[in-house]
């Protein structure tokens, strides 16, 4: 949740809980096969190769299917060397030793700038939260976006006004984004997370009060959740509970005076045009099409900052 520092924070900073990519519901009441790797996950999908049931976690995109990383790595069946059959993740990344690592190190910035802000107190919040233009008693100026202080965009995503909030934030980015970085890999999954998080404090800057400062990691947790359910329905999984928290975080959104509802619905929409790239870019001109539709939207985001600096200028 994007907020006012001080603000109390709500239930939407959960984001987007439930079940990830990795975990879908399963369809009807039909007991799925399990992952020949992960027992505790039901998939309906399986090697091309072997036929074992594998999850996306650990399907590797091919020609035609999907491969288990095993015979992926081995390049089984078809002549080729292992180099050649290297294992990739169903948007074209590489498969990661350790597939939760980015997860991990955003998690580990949102809580080292906490703890900074504990230390250094409101000198230190008031610096970096997205601010658009106000004038600033402490430094006897007017500061904000407008004034050139273009990287409140960016610091803002890593700042948070309570306990409650960065929690909330944390376990939503853990639920949704390890799975998702899994499926997209880590460069991928760093493109779309940032390019949320910009989409969502640009808009916040654009349709705010100038006067009121806002911070949080939701715009690019929202980010992801959108590109989560662009994946489960890639995968043609049961779209019902994504649906279903949506519906209840945007009710929350608009429901809760203290959120800035402009860096969620940023963050979702740039997630869910994203998203669509990273899964849909067909095979041949995959990385052309899934960079350039995130380097469109950092340029609609842009914009959205030119725009309202001009106004306020």
């Amino acid at each position: 949740m994007d907020q006012a520092p001080g603000s109390p924070q709500g239930p939407a900073d959960h984001g987007p809980a439930g079940r990830g990519p990795a975990d879908p519901a399963p369809h009807g009441g039909q007991s799925l096969p399990t992952c020949y790797r992960h027992p505790d996950r039901e998939t309906g999908i399986r090697c091309t190769r072997c036929e074992r049931p594998i999850c996306p976690e650990c399907m590797v995109d091919a020609s035609v299917g999907f491969q288990c990383p095993q015979c992926a790595r081995s390049g089984q069946g078809t002549g080729a060397a292992p180099a050649a059959a290297r294992p990739r993740t169903l948007a074209g990344g590489s498969v990661a030793a350790d597939p939760r690592l980015v997860t991990k190190v955003l998690v580990g910035l949102n809580l080292a700038f906490f703890l900074v802000q504990l230390s250094v107190g409101d000198a230190f919040t008031d610096r970096f939260s997205l601010l658009g233009q106000a004038y600033v008693p402490q430094s006897n100026s007017v500061e904000g976006v407008a004034q050139g202080q273009w990287y409140r965009l960016i610091t803002a995503m890593f700042l948070h006004a309570n306990y409650f909030h960065i929690l909330f934030n944390m376990l939503s980015l853990w639920w949704i984004g390890g799975p998702l970085e899994a499926a997209l890999g880590r460069a991928r999954y760093l493109a779309l997370y940032f390019v949320s998080g910009l989409a969502g404090s640009a808009l916040t800057y654009l349709l705010a009060a100038p006067n009121q400062p806002s911070l949080g990691a939701s715009g690019a947790i929202f980010g992801l959740f959108g590109a989560t359910a662009v994946l489960m329905r890639r995968l043609r999984y049961d779209m019902r509970p994504v649906i279903a928290l949506l519906v209840i975080n945007l009710i929350i959104t608009f429901g809760w005076g203290s959120i800035a509802w402009q860096a969620h619905i940023g963050g979702l929409v740039a997630g869910v045009v994203v998203g669509y790239a990273m899964v849909h870019a067909p095979r041949e001109r995959r990385s052309l099409i899934q960079y350039g539709t995130c380097a469109v939207v950092l340029a609609a985001a842009v914009v959205m900052t030119v725009i309202r600096t001009g106004q306020l200028g």
